[in-house]
């Protein structure tokens, strides 16, 4: 009797597991939507009680809503913790602490005076999509691009750092042609202008007006219309080199981004449901 309630409780455990944590089932997808909604209605009441006029006007109507969302993220909070094998692993891992900070401060409120300013905190809600948007049929390619952009980064750390030197060296460069009587007041101030012309956003707060200043502002522009396409090729080739995941967690640590064939969890160990 006592085994046939712990396979219960376990089957239990993974279905919950399967349905919160997974989006490649309907109900998986049901709740990932529903979720998503969750997410959305709040990122709105927050944003409509900033307005002053709204808040005066539908102040009981707004918290009402507020204090809905925080209760039915408590549950899928509480619900994560008991349906992971490793629930302390869950509750520090990044989605695990945005979870937790999304509602503590509608708890604060009641008994912090005070704390009604870190409602604004609700905000990195906001932060949750990214674990919904995964139910989509192109879950796999966030996945594939964060890996990409952490296979690449210290290909792209180089770039950053030549570009950042490149600035230097041109600003210097337009701080000796121009000078201060041009705008160009010091060379980071002519740093600064330096950078933003090869990023491409140039504000126009200085302008070089001599004839060598306005050639090189030109050389800096190409420049930068090339290195654009630099980090793009890097992060590219490392996508074409990485293959496909799939949305199914690891009932032990939750951890997701596996291949489509793989049977075990790649973190731990853990067995992972046959499709």
């Amino acid at each position: 009797m006592a085994e046939a309630e712990s396979v219960v409780k376990v089957s239990r455990k993974e279905r919950i597991q399967q349905i919160i944590f997974e989006a490649d089932t309907p109900s998986g997808k049901f709740f990932d939507i529903a979720l998503l909604l969750a997410i959305l209605t709040s990122i709105l009441t927050v944003s409509l009680e900033s307005v002053d006029s709204i808040d005066k006007a539908y102040h009981t109507e707004l918290r009402l809503i507020e204090w809905a969302i925080t209760i039915l993220f408590t549950l899928e909070y509480l619900l994560r913790l008991y349906s992971t094998k490793k629930s302390q692993q869950y509750a520090t891992s990044f989605f695990g602490i945005v979870d937790l900070i999304a509602i503590i401060p509608t708890y604060l409120s009641l008994i912090v005076p005070g704390a009604q300013s870190l409602l604004i905190v609700r905000a990195l809600r906001l932060l949750r999509m990214f674990r919904v948007l995964k139910l989509s049929r192109y879950i796999g390619e966030g996945e594939v691009l964060f890996e990409a952009l952490l296979q690449s980064k210290t290909r792209i750390i180089i770039f950053l750092f030549t570009v950042t030197i490149l600035g230097f060296i041109s600003g210097a460069m337009m701080y000796l042609l121009e000078g201060p009587a041009n705008g160009f007041t010091s060379i980071p101030q002519s740093v600064y202008w330096s950078l933003t012309t090869i990023t491409g956003t140039g504000y126009g707060d200085a302008v070089p007006l001599t004839p060598l200043g306005k050639l090189l502002a030109v050389v800096i522009m190409v420049l930068g219309y090339s290195l654009i396409i630099v980090p793009t090729g890097i992060v590219s080739s490392e996508l074409m080199k990485l293959g496909e995941v799939d949305t199914r967690a690891c009932s032990s640590c939750s951890r997701e981004g596996h291949d489509r064939n793989a049977k075990h969890c790649k973190h731990c160990g853990e067995a992972l449901r046959i499709n």
